[in-house]
C-alpha cells in the first residue's frame, strides 16, 4: 500500500485550475501584482526564520493574505491531495469535522478536491482560526470551488495556543453540537513548539501532551485525529511524542505507523548525534505549472514536498485488535547506497528500526511511504552503523 500515490486525472484537473480560481475569486489589481513575489518572499520569511517578529494577526495584512492565498494555499492543497486519498478516513452522512487552525479552509478544500466520493455527503465542518480575514477568505474560496455543496461550513474565530487544554475548556471559544467524527490540525502546532529551545525534549514532550489533551477533548469516542506538520526534525520529534501521548489516551495510530509499539523514529538528539525522524517526501511534478513558475520567480523552488503526519483512531477491545504482522514495514527514508552495490531505505516496524536492502532498481521503485512485507534473515542480523534490523522486500501490500 502506497501513501502519496500519483494524483488521479480528476484531482489533477481541479488542482490545475486552483491558481486561476484564486485570481478570479480574489482579483489582484495590476499595480499590486508586481509586488506579489516580494510579498511571498516576506511571508515565507515570517513563517520560517522570521517567526520571532511575526504578529498573531499577520494574515490580517491584505498583501500577506494575498500572498498566502496565491502561494501557500495552493502548495498546501497539493501536499494534502497527495496524502488524504491514502488515509483510512471514513465519514458518514451528518458527521462533524473540527478543523483547528484551518486558515483559509485548506483542509476542507483539499478533502473536497481529493475525495470526490464525499462531495455529495452532508457533512458539518467547524473551522477554527484566530484570523478573521483568513476565515472569510476561506469561505469565499470554498464557495467558488464547491458551488452548491451539501457541506455545512461553520467558521469560529478563536485561539488555542499552549494554554488550551481540553475540549474547548481553557480556549477562547466553544464548539456546539455533536462530538466530532474527525479532528484535524494542519500545520498548526509548530507555531507552539517553534519557540522551544532546540532539542529540549522535556519541553517538547510537555507541548505534545497539551496538544494531545486538546485534540482528545474535541474528538468523540469513535473519532479519528489527523495532525500534519512540516517534515523537519523538530516536527518529527513532536509527532513521535504526540503519538505516545495519544496512545495513552486510548487513541491508536492508524497511519503511517504499522504498529502500536514504541516509535523507532523519535527525532531529537541522542549521545550518538541526531536521531532519525519520521517524515515523507514526494515529487511535485503534479503541481500546477503556474505555481511552479511563481515558486521560481520568488526563488523558492519546490521539486519535492516534505511532511510529517499522524492519523489515530479509537482504541479497540482486545478481541477486535487487528493482527499486526511483525513483517509489516513502512518505508520512511529516501533510497541510499550500501556496500556491495546494494541500496537501502529505513523503515518502521513492530520490531523497531529496519533497514531494507536490495538491488537499486527494486529499492528505488518502492517509494517512501510504501507498506511492504519484509523477510528477516535468521539470527536477527543488524546494520553495524544504524543498529537497524536488516531485511529484504518479500512482498508489497
Amino acid at each position: 500500500m502506497y501513501l502519496f500515490a500519483r494524483l488521479n486525472p480528476e484531482t489533477r484537473r481541479v488542482l490545475d485550475g486552483i491558481p486561476a480560481l484564486i485570481d478570479k475569486t480574489f482579483p489582484l489589481p495590476g499595480r499590486f501584482r508586481s509586488a506579489l513575489p516580494a510579498d511571498v518572499a516576506e511571508l515565507s520569511r515570517l513563517l520560517t526564520s522570521g517567526r520571532g517578529g511575526r504578529s498573531l494577526s499577520y494574515l490580517g495584512r491584505p498583501n500577506l493574505l494575498s500572498a498566502y492565498l496565491r502561494y501557500f494555499l495552493p502548495w498546501n492543497l497539493c501536499r494534502l491531495c497527495r496524502l488524504l486519498p491514502g488515509l483510512p478516513i471514513s465519514l458518514a452522512a451528518n458527521d462533524a469535522v473540527t478543523d483547528l487552525g484551518c486558515g483559509p479552509l485548506t483542509f476542507c478544500a483539499a478533502l473536497w478536491i481529493s475525495r470526490p466520493d464525499l462531495r455529495g455527503v452532508p457533512l458539518e465542518f467547524r473551522c477554527v482560526d484566530r484570523s478573521g480575514p483568513a476565515l472569510e477568505a476561506g469561505k469565499k474560496f470554498f464557495a467558488a470551488l464547491a458551488g452548491d455543496s451539501p457541506w455545512k461550513i461553520i467558521t469560529v474565530k478563536g485561539d488555542f495556543g499552549a494554554g488550551a487544554v481540553s475540549g474547548g475548556r481553557g480556549t477562547a471559544f466553544a464548539l456546539k453540537g455533536k462530538p466530532s467524527a474527525l479532528v484535524c490540525a494542519i500545520n498548526v502546532f509548530n507555531e507552539n513548539y517553534d519557540g522551544i529551545p532546540q532539542y529540549s525534549a522535556e519541553e517538547l514532550a510537555r507541548s505534545a501532551e497539551v496538544s494531545a489533551r486538546l485534540l482528545d477533548g474535541f474528538a468523540g469516542d469513535g473519532a479519528s485525529v489527523l495532525v500534519v506538520e512540516p517534515g523537519v526534525p523538530c516536527s518529527g520529534q513532536f509527532i513521535s511524542l504526540l503519538r505516545a501521548a495519544l496512545i495513552e489516551r486510548k487513541r491508536r495510530p492508524l497511519s503511517p505507523c504499522p504498529h502500536e509499539g514504541d516509535c523507532p523514529f523519535p527525532g531529537g538528539v541522542s549521545r550518538t548525534g541526531k536521531n532519525r525522524w519520521c517524515h515523507f517526501a514526494f515529487e511535485t511534478e503534479d503541481a500546477p505549472q503556474s505555481l511552479h513558475r511563481l515558486s521560481a520567480l520568488v526563488n523558492i523552488p519546490k521539486k519535492r514536498a516534505v511532511l510529517s503526519f499522524l492519523l489515530t483512531g479509537p482504541a479497540l477491545p482486545a478481541s477486535a485488535q487487528p493482527a499486526v504482522p511483525e513483517t509489516s514495514v513502512r518505508l520512511i527514508s529516501d533510497a541510499f547506497p550500501l556496500p556491495d552495490r546494494r541500496f537501502g531505505r529505513y523503515g518502521c516496524s513492530k520490531r523497531g528500526l529496519v533497514l531494507i536492502a536490495g538491488e537499486k532498481k527494486t529499492i528505488e521503485e518502492t517509494p517512501s511511504g510504501a507498506l511492504i512485507n519484509a523477510a528477516f534473515p535468521p539470527g536477527g542480523q543488524r546494520d553495524p552503523k544504524s543498529k537497524a534490523l536488516m531485511a529484504v522486500i518479500a512482498g508489497k501490500y
